[in-house]
């Protein structure tokens, strides 16, 4: 709730933006023909309009079928009034639009299925259509072929969850691996057997879904324009002793500048400086939403793989190129002070992007004033949407493409009725929208027969992406024949060889001789293998036997423990095998090494969460057994992670007898006693005082979540430790200590100011100055990350060390960036120094 001083604040800005008539001029709704003359596109592209109202209303997002036929989801019922009243309404549809000329432009419709409230997402399947409603996901069938619905199937009566459509699930996009995955979901759905399937998978973003030529895929949220897996879907999360940092919802870019055309006054936080620069444009993404990976054939190749993301609020469409660097991606913005697409008209609304048989890029426009939901809407925006009219009309909407200035684009050929030669060949087109279709009809086929056909492509196919989909086109039709895989292991891609070892791990459920052969195969050549390779034979070394895993993946800790990703794919590898790696690993930690002390860190945490008394007696007896004995690097980093468990301290843990190292605790300094404490409260042994704390001589972590202190640990290790030490110290010529900080210890407002936008310049820590070169000369920014993580790290680093400083909270967090949103730039000292956090960003 807001203070009445801000409540102040923005009703005397409404009121100057009136008077002045600032900001508050109508804002009229275009025709088609106005509103494409109000676009700015990059040089050498130009928009053409495929379809307006009445034809459709409202959209939301678009697909193609088979046919060429164009289905668009109608959210017709959004915020028909400031009020949203009657927005439950039964009125929402899914239209089918067709361009019976074959000029480009739809000329005809068919209403599929309508009395629909809030639908917001579709998925084109084998008789018919995957649907989302408000909350509902439905499986519409299509018996007679008329492109009308004839039978309504529920298939998963909570798919939407709260029923809010900026934050309830979406997506339905069909994956390369023939699952459909969802944004704001942590599930995914499957035809097997003919019934649909409901599997958990990792929670993915809030608005939009797709995927890149590799199968990745990508996702955002409001506030980070670009997000994407490097990890395959479902493997970090096998080891419940684990809990991964990385490899999934991995941001891509920290870049949120945004350049829009036109003022921007009618956003949720307007009246706020910094919010919009002096032009009343907005500074950064607002509502960045539905990213897409272009992988069609009509825009030139430099459009390949990039990455386009829309922003309604901004009345704008951003291009980001994307970088791979073995499984690493990264993102950078195309153009330095424009964007691909920008409009001067407010009530262009970008909401969702699609490819199509042309090979373009399509644009669902949802064209209308309001876009922010009722729940949402603040007094400031209220006001000045109904003194702007940008309340009516509704129910209008655009469906535009993106094709090149000069030249023809590909003619759209249709796969209905194709031949199964021609779906085939139709793997290695290159246009991915066709080579995602012709997968999709391959595998709703059934065919059997096609499968030798399937194979040549695999072993003989010119096209490295056709030989991919070709793969997982085996997949789907249950392939149980391990060869072919086994020769696509010799690929010469990365991803095909990559894809074929996840297919033989799938097969090996069923063929015992398949995990021998496989990984007498890899192991020997793992350290000469790509990077991508690497990654999944770390990840697959999880059905190996412990003969053969436990070398390997002590060689690869060794070896690539300075990497996040391959950190956690190891330990994603080693449920209940954690202490044999241990075993295995220390003999051979002899020099100090900050990242082997992460992962020697990690693994000891998986061995405390896993709770077995043996293993955890015979790790405290590795620790110092007597007076006078020092805690080496690998003593104290084994410590810091059985001091990290996560599971819960009313869980005791009986041990045979006390543990060396507590009869010499009062020898150590307060964190390890802290540690040793902490430690406490999960083991019991014979005669064991009740409250252990008092052994240790030091204070317990009270009043801190255990599972959000151990994350936040863990994000700590992962995203901090690189510059400020494993230990809080600092480390000389990259950043200063966090330990004793006044910056950590303060005002948690200010602290999550500094980790949402990073900060820049000298800087004064516990009485001493730190500049450059002595430590870099920017902080980075963590805007990529989410609330809980950052607020998991803050009260890490607030309770840790002997720090006894608040908890954070994530609602802190959230409140901050939002609040502080326009804030693009690093933060210098002096202007968080000697003024409240509410002076700096309100």
């Amino acid at each position: 709730m807001r203070s009445i001083r801000q409540l102040a604040i923005y009703s005397l800005i409404c009121a100057i933006f009136l008077l002045a008539g600032c900001g508050s001029e109508p804002s009229p709704p275009l025709n088609p023909d106005e509103a494409l003359a109000s676009f700015e596109l990059a040089p050498g592209l130009k928009a053409e309009l495929v379809a307006a109202e009445p034809l459709v209303q409202d959209p939301v997002t678009i697909t193609f079928d088979e046919a060429g036929r164009l289905w668009v989801v109608e959210m017709l019922g959004f915020m028909p009034d400031i009020d949203g009243t009657g927005e439950e309404d039964p009125v929402g549809r899914i239209s089918v639009l067709m361009d019976t000329d074959a000029d480009g432009r739809m000329d005809s419709s068919v209403v599929f299925l309508d009395s629909l409230v809030l639908p917001r997402a579709i998925a084109v399947v084998e008789g018919g259509a995957l649907v989302a409603e408000n909350v509902p996901l439905w499986f519409i069938e299509d018996t007679d072929g008329d492109l009308r619905a004839d039978t309504k199937t529920l298939i998963d009566p909570e798919y939407g969850g709260r029923g809010l459509p900026e934050h309830s699930a979406n997506g339905l996009w069909r994956g390369m691996d023939n699952w459909y995955y969802n944004a704001k979901s942590k599930y995914r759905y499957r035809r097997i057997d003919g019934e649909w399937v409901r599997d958990e998978t990792e929670f993915r973003g809030q608005w939009g879904i797709c995927h890149d030529n590799a199968g990745r895929l990508h996702y955002n949220y409001n506030w980070s324009q670009l997000h994407g897996d490097l990890v395959p879907p479902n493997y970090l999360s096998r080891n419940d002793h684990h809990s991964p940092t990385s490899g999934i919802d991995h941001g891509l870019t920290l870049d949120r500048r945004i350049y829009p055309i036109r003022s921007n006054t009618a956003v949720n936080r307007g009246y706020v400086p910094g919010t919009l620069d002096e032009e009343e444009k907005l500074i950064e993404f607002a509502s960045a939403c539905a990213p897409f990976i272009y992988r069609g054939n009509a825009l030139s190749e430099e459009f390949q793989g990039n990455a386009f993301v829309c922003e309604p609020t901004g009345n704008l469409i951003k291009r980001n190129t994307v970088h791979e660097n073995g499984f690493m991606l990264s993102a950078a913005a195309a153009y330095q002070d424009f964007e691909v697409l920008a409009s001067t008209d407010e009530r262009f609304r970008p909401i969702s992007l699609a490819s199509g048989p042309d090979g373009a890029l399509y644009v669902v426009d949802m064209y209308r004033g309001i876009i922010q939901h009722g729940p949402y809407m603040t007094p400031y925006l209220r006001e000045v949407t109904l003194s702007r009219k940008l309340d009516k009309p509704i129910n209008m909407g655009r469906i535009w493409r993106i094709v090149p200035e000069e030249g023809s684009i590909p003619e759209a050929t249709s796969l209905a009725g194709a031949s199964t030669e021609t779906l085939i060949n139709t793997l290695s087109h290159p246009n991915g929208w066709h080579r995602d279709m012709a997968q999709r009809l391959l595998v709703e086929s059934k065919d059997q027969n096609i499968l030798p056909a399937l194979k040549d492509v695999v072993t003989s196919g010119a096209n490295a992406l056709g030989r991919l989909h070709a793969l997982w086109t085996l997949s789907g039709l249950e392939n149980k024949n391990a060869e072919i895989y086994f020769t696509a292991l010799t690929d010469q891609d990365p991803q095909v060889q990559a894809a074929a070892i996840r297919l033989l791990e799938d097969l090996s459920e069923q063929q015992a001789d398949i995990m021998p052969r496989l990984s007498a195969t890899l192991i020997p050549e793992w350290q000469s293998a790509p990077a991508v390779v690497q990654l999944q034979t770390a990840l697959t070394a999880a059905h190996f036997t412990p003969e053969q895993a436990i070398p390997l993946l002590k060689d690869m800790a060794l070896a690539k423990s300075s990497s996040p990703v391959m950190r956690d794919a190891i330990l994603s590898s080693l449920a209940d095998r954690e202490y044999e790696l241990l075993r295995a690993l220390l003999p051979d930690l002899s020099e100090a090494d900050p990242n082997q002390a992460i992962f020697l860190e990690a693994l000891a945490t998986a061995i405390a969460n896993k709770g077995d008394a043996q293993e955890l007696a015979a790790m405290l007896a590795l620790l110092p057994q007597k007076e006078d004995s020092a805690l080496g690097w690998r003593e104290s980093a084994m410590l810091a992670g059985l001091a990290n468990y996560s599971i819960d301290d009313s869980i005791k843990i009986a041990l045979p007898q006390k543990p060396a190292i507590y009869a010499a605790a009062e020898q150590y300094d307060k964190v390890v006693q802290s540690r040793l404490s902490t430690l406490a409260q999960l083991v019991d042994w014979p005669g064991k005082p009740a409250v252990a704390q008092d052994e240790a001589n030091t204070q317990p972590l009270a009043e801190v979540d255990r599972k959000q202190f151990a994350l936040g640990r863990q994000q700590f290790l992962n995203v901090c430790s690189g510059c400020h030490g494993p230990d809080g110290g600092g480390i000389r010529r990259f950043a200063p200590p966090l330990r004793e900080s006044e910056w950590v210890l303060g005002d948690e407002k200010r602290l999550s100011l500094i980790l949402l936008h990073g900060m820049e310049g000298p800087v004064e820590v516990n009485g001493k100055a730190y500049d450059a070169p002595e430590i870099l000369p920017v902080m980075p920014s963590f805007s990529t990350m989410d609330n809980v993580d950052l607020a998991a790290i803050m009260t890490y680093i607030r309770r840790e060390w002997g720090h006894t400083a608040d908890p954070v909270t994530a609602g802190t967090v959230g409140g901050i960036r939002y609040r502080s949103q326009g804030k693009v730039t690093p933060w210098k000292a002096e202007e968080l120094l000697g003024v409240s956090v509410d002076d700096v960003i309100d």
